[in-house]
């Protein structure tokens, strides 16, 4: 990429530090799909390249570059469909606003259609339809996909549009404070490699802008046990800090996923049947544990198999009256992992409970699995084979990552993969402090679960929705000239009396990361919960005691307390719907029961009460961190018999942009 920067406007002392200032309309933080996605249409929607800027801790560090599944889904508008329709699936399972659920259907077509024009390699038929197959929580058929690596092809289009437009970027620059005055965005404080001197030697830079874009993707590092790729970093705590609310940040999804490389082992994955086993730490005594936890064969190959379509962890797949469900083998998975073994999938020899007279026979399988794999042309000896059979690039995949799955296994753990909550948006992506967007998996719009590839589709929705905003402000001349940075605004870190090196920092987040997989992952501790927002909130209360080593240490400062924030908000958000009597749902179980017990106990109960609810949290600093939690009733979906003439008018006048 062709790196385009604007020079400073002016400079400013802070600390001692010449810090350069550069004035923007716009400022879009993030390089995924969400992000160059929103500047792209900043440029469609007439902001002038030289106003705008984008801002990434590494152009290819993020979520959408570096990850995927087996067939990554994209969720739109069915040819045969409706948005509302769309909407009501979307938000069927609850504790989803109806509005951003109809924002995201209706404008699914217009997101979709911008990456098929750009060169997204969408597949359609002779006719030029683009058809789809149904994914999770999917009623119609709207799922459609590029293979394994969709979000990848997506950004990398996004960026060409973006590096042709010659729109100012700002590579290796990590942002580590947001601005504010009066409730609404002043600018932007970041560490960037760009602007280090004799005189800045950290790099400290200064955005002054009333327009922000947070396009950071999700809380990549809150857990120990994540999917998401090493190289992303959380950054959703500079929108707490900068007063914006959280929504929804109970709700997230788990699930199955290599350890090496990060990656959903979900469809095709499981689909063919591969065989579960448990090692020692150094990889001796390899043997088969399922059998361990789930009472029948029969329910260990359906288990297996449904993995692949039922891939989120989920307290309803446990266990039914007729027996045990998919997500019985996450809770296998993770007790193994609980005694200090390692757990793969074996693609080279099949489950014992599929082999007859020492051969497979998939009909053991039951006629759901047998069905598919006789459909899909799936048929042989062993695993690797049924799927190269079924989907030779999830082999490939792995080959491009140095994995071999004809020869070695494939280790995995159970997982965090996505937030459905996040920062708390309106219908234009716009939080309550005023000219902070929030796009892509960084935005609070889903609720308890969401279809198959509806976070896709929201990156698009976002980047638009909330580029035609800032546009129209600035056509209105809405931003107040007077908003300009001053010393006074800025308080940096690393300067207090405890050095600490980055090995240090690091060190301290991960034990916190570790903790917070312990306790508030798929299996949410009660007992433990409250605990651990103590110890978030001591560590955050005595975070300006800390100095930083050296510039990377400093990076890593900046990190470590986004991470405890966003830490703080997403427990606060726990605890307080357990306190109201909130129980398992979604992809989390809540229990301080071990495995064994849940497994060896009748169905987990689930909650319902809570669907019509939307959970919030705002972070409150006076005298200390603490949060403030409630829960806001859900908004329908709503009414689309709009008089022509009515929107005409709205739309020539602006109205449209109103709250």
């Amino acid at each position: 990429m062709n790196i385009n920067v604007k020079n400073p406007d002016r400079y400013i002392k802070i600390n001692g530090y010449s810090v350069p200032v550069r004035a923007c309309s716009a400022v879009v933080v993030g390089s995924g799909a969400a992000g160059f996605g929103c500047a792209y249409a900043l440029y469609e929607s007439g902001v002038p390249v030289e106003n705008t800027a984008m801002i990434s801790e590494g152009r290819k560090m993020g979520t959408s570059r570096n990850t995927g599944s087996d067939k990554q889904t994209y969720y739109k508008l069915a040819a045969d469909d409706s948005a509302v329709a769309m909407a009501k699936d979307m938000a069927e399972a609850g504790s989803m606003h109806g509005d951003l659920a109809y924002v995201e259907a209706v404008n699914s077509l217009r997101g979709f259609h911008r990456l098929t024009a750009i060169g997204v390699p969408f597949p359609h038929d002779e006719y030029g339809a683009y058809t789809g197959y149904r994914t999770d929580h999917d009623t119609a058929g709207r799922a459609t996909s590029c293979g394994p690596l969709t979000s990848k092809y997506m950004t990398e289009a996004l960026e060409r549009e973006v590096t042709s437009k010659n729109i100012p970027f700002y590579d290796r620059t990590r942002a580590v404070r947001i601005i504010t005055e009066n409730g609404a965005v002043k600018g932007l404080i970041a560490l960037s490699e760009y602007d280090v001197t004799s005189e800045n030697e950290h790099g400290y830079a200064i955005f002054e802008t009333q327009n922000i874009v947070l396009a950071v993707g999700g809380p990549s590092v809150i857990y120990e046990s994540t999917v998401y790729p090493e190289s992303q970093t959380c950054a959703l705590g500079l929108a707490f800090e900068a007063g914006a609310e959280g929504a929804n940040l109970t709700e997230s999804q788990y699930g199955l996923a290599s350890v090496s490389p990060r990656w959903n082992v979900s469809g095709s994955y499981q689909q063919v049947l591969p065989r579960y086993i448990s090692t020692n730490e150094d990889g001796s005594d390899a043997r088969e544990f399922l059998a361990d936890y789930i009472d029948s064969p029969e329910s260990i190959l359906g288990a297996i198999f449904r993995k692949g379509y039922e891939w989120p962890f989920s307290p309803a797949r446990v266990k039914s009256e007729d027996g045990y469900l998919s997500s019985a083998a996450d809770l296998a998975v993770f007790s193994e992992k609980c005694k200090g073994r390692r757990v793969f999938l074996d693609f080279l020899h099949n489950p014992s409970e599929l082999l007859v007279n020492g051969r497979a026979d998939l009909s053991a399988a039951g006629e759901e699995a047998y069905s598919y794999l006789v459909n899909c042309g799936s048929l042989g000896e062993t695993p690797i084979e049924r799927l190269a059979e079924m989907n030779t690039p999830a082999i490939e995949l792995y080959a491009s990552f140095g994995v071999d799955l004809y020869s070695e296994p494939l280790e995995i753990a159970v997982s965090a993969q996505h937030c459905n909550g996040g920062v708390a948006v309106d219908k234009w992506y716009d939080s309550d402090t005023h000219g902070l967007f929030v796009i892509g998996e960084a935005a609070g719009v889903f609720g308890v679960q969401r279809p198959g590839g509806s976070a896709l589709n929201s990156t698009q929705v976002g980047s638009i929705r909330a580029a035609e905003a800032i546009a129209h402000r600035l056509k209105q001349k809405q931003n107040n000239d007077h908003l300009i940075v001053s010393e006074s605004d800025v308080a940096l870190l690393g300067i207090g009396t405890d050095t600490l090196t980055f090995d240090d920092v690091y060190a301290k987040r991960m034990s916190f990361a570790r903790r917070m997989t312990e306790s508030c992952s798929f299996l949410r501790r009660p007992s433990e919960i409250n605990a651990l927002i103590d110890s978030v909130k001591a560590e955050l209360d005595g975070f300006y005691r800390y100095s930083a080593a050296d510039t990377r240490a400093l990076r890593e400062l900046y990190i470590y307390r986004d991470v405890l924030v966003t830490q703080l908000m997403m427990l606060s958000s726990v605890s307080a719907y357990i306190a109201e009597g909130g129980l398992s749902r979604g992809s989390y179980l809540i229990t301080d029961s071990s495995t064994e017990s849940i497994l060896a106990s009748d169905a987990p109960v689930t909650d319902t009460a809570f669907a019509d609810k939307v959970g919030k949290v705002r972070l409150i600093t006076n005298g200390g961190f603490n949060t403030e939690t409630y829960f806001e009733p859900v908004r329908p979906v709503p009414e689309t018999a709009h008089w022509f003439e009515k929107v005409y008018y709205a739309y020539r006048n602006g109205e449209i942009f109103s709250k």
